[in-house]
């Protein structure tokens, strides 16, 4: 049984049938897509993304399996993103004239002297995203182009957020290495690739047809169909108590599904909720302090096409709300259905029963036209149409308690005989999509008789290196412990 239809939990069912497991398969999601947060919603002919999914990674397995699932689908794009920052645009990946141009040579001599200074008499710990970014980048470059954004990301100030975050997600990067990329054009940080694979129908597509594969193969999904309860003998789970809803909204009765292995995918919070019995208090004390960071997009159609080349753009200013920009053609011609139109993706980060999650949907549109031309890409008038999609629980939080809440969880969770947590939110970790699926893989190897860490994917990885999950010994026994994904696994 699989809790949740997004990457992690259909990457699940779809090794465990490639692999030959016996057992039918059956997967339960709660929403009415597959894909989760890297589905590919639809309005009127227009795909648009739950923001922007690159189909990028050093994991040959999971290259390997988007491979095999799409094949031709897949077009090759290049990347184009910028940062609107006091009122100019700055390339990114950094190129050294546009850079200069735009700070000028007075202020780049000052975040270079930022930068020595920081060298020279850097912070002593490293414990929070602001610590950790001031002794790359130095304080003058670090209050430029990552105070603002970071903390419009998460809704907290950046010397509140855990230096975990930053070693996990842009750990590779330096001011002198990016210098040197952009006087050179070399790069070898995965976050900064400049052409990367995507399905010509959006991420969703890749989801929709392994959902086909693993329903011919014999498995099931349910959409529409939340998990309530999760039954447990000791520290073995027996069955999964779940909810049906109707095509017009109409819950139907609950379905108690008794299973023999088990791989969870939603948020860690509402897992350790579904626990009967019940986990120890710690632990339930634990899971309440969980934070997470919710998401909305407004798709603007415009009455005209590329109003801007990038595929997106990162908004480092205070003056408007939105955060980051995208725009779909530039992923994928297939995204739109007219193509003397644009379709331009205005995302906000924001906190469920906030005032921008809370606003109608006809006000979110005005204040995303309104900040599109504020931005100076398309003037407001030129919106012909919308629409507007929430996203509850898009990012967990590394706060101040964290890491703490995480490991008491985690502890406990290791000890159930036949229940594996994955993916973004199964764990509670800020994972690209490879690493979700990664986890995910590693679990219905566990299954099939293989011993693997599914917490140890993407913890002090790097791109650098091409990464293959171990097999088992031949004579069936675990693989060799020197060759855990912690040694070779890529960030």
């Amino acid at each position: 049984m699989i809790i949740g239809g997004g990457p992690a939990g259909l990457t699940a069912a779809y090794e465990l049938q490639k692999r030959g497991a016996t057992q039918p398969v059956r997967v339960f999601e709660a929403g009415t897509m597959v894909g989760g947060i890297s589905r590919t919603e639809s309005h009127k002919g227009y795909r648009f993304d739950i923001g922007g999914h690159r189909f990028f990674t050093k994991v040959t397995e999971v290259e390997d399996m988007w491979t095999e699932v799409l094949g031709d689908d897949f077009i090759l794009v290049p990347r184009t993103s910028r940062i609107y920052y006091k009122g100019r645009y700055f390339d990114y990946p950094l190129k050294i004239f546009n850079a200069l141009g735009n700070l000028g040579p007075y202020e780049a001599s000052r975040i270079a002297i930022s930068y020595l200074k920081w060298k020279a008499r850097p912070h002593s710990r490293e414990d929070t995203f602001e610590e950790w970014v001031i002794n790359r980048f130095g304080g003058r470059l670090y209050m430029h182009f990552f105070r603002t954004y970071t903390e419009k990301v998460w809704g907290i100030p950046p010397n509140q957020i855990q230096a975990d975050w930053a070693a996990q997600r842009i750990k590779n990067l330096s001011l002198p290495k990016a210098v040197m990329n952009a006087l050179t054009g070399a790069n070898d940080t995965a976050s900064l690739i400049e052409e990367f694979r995507y399905p010509r129908l959006g991420p969703g597509m890749m989801w929709e047809r392994v959902t086909e594969i693993v329903t011919e193969r014999g498995g099931r999904v349910d959409l529409q169909t939340e998990v309530l309860g999760i039954q447990r003998d000791g520290m073995r789970v027996t069955s999964v108590d779940v909810r049906p809803w109707s095509e017009d909204g109409t819950p139907q009765p609950v379905e108690r599904v008794e299973g023999s292995d088990f791989v969870n995918s939603m948020a860690l919070d509402d897992l350790i909720a579904a626990f009967d019995p019940p986990p120890p208090d710690e632990v339930r004390a634990a899971a309440a302090r969980l934070a997470y960071r919710d998401f909305l997009i407004v798709t603007l159609v415009l009455d005209h096409a590329d109003p801007f080349p990038d595929n997106w753009i990162y908004v480092h200013s205070s003056d408007v709300k939105v955060g980051r920009i995208q725009n779909f053609r530039a992923w994928s011609q297939e995204m739109l259905a007219d193509p003397e139109t644009a379709s331009i993706g205005m995302e906000y980060f924001c906190h469920e029963g906030d005032g921008l999650w809370s606003m109608e949907d006809d006000a979110l549109r005005d204040l995303a036209a309104a900040e599109l031309e504020k931005l100076g890409l398309a003037p407001a008038k030129s919106v012909v149409d919308y629409k507007v999609i929430r996203q509850r629980k898009a990012y967990p939080v590394y706060d101040g308690q964290y890491r703490a809440a995480l490991d008491t969880i985690v502890d406990w969770l290791k000890k159930l005989e036949n229940f594996q947590t994955v993916g973004r939110n199964g764990q509670h970790r800020y994972n690209n999509q490879d690493h979700s699926m990664l986890s995910a893989m590693l679990a219905a190897r566990n299954i099939l008789g293989e011993t693997h860490d599914v917490w140890d994917v993407n913890v002090e990885r790097s791109y650098h290196e091409d990464f293959k999950i171990p097999e088992a010994a031949a004579d069936g026994r675990p693989a060799d412990p020197s060759k855990s994904p912690s040694k070779e696994a890529a960030d």
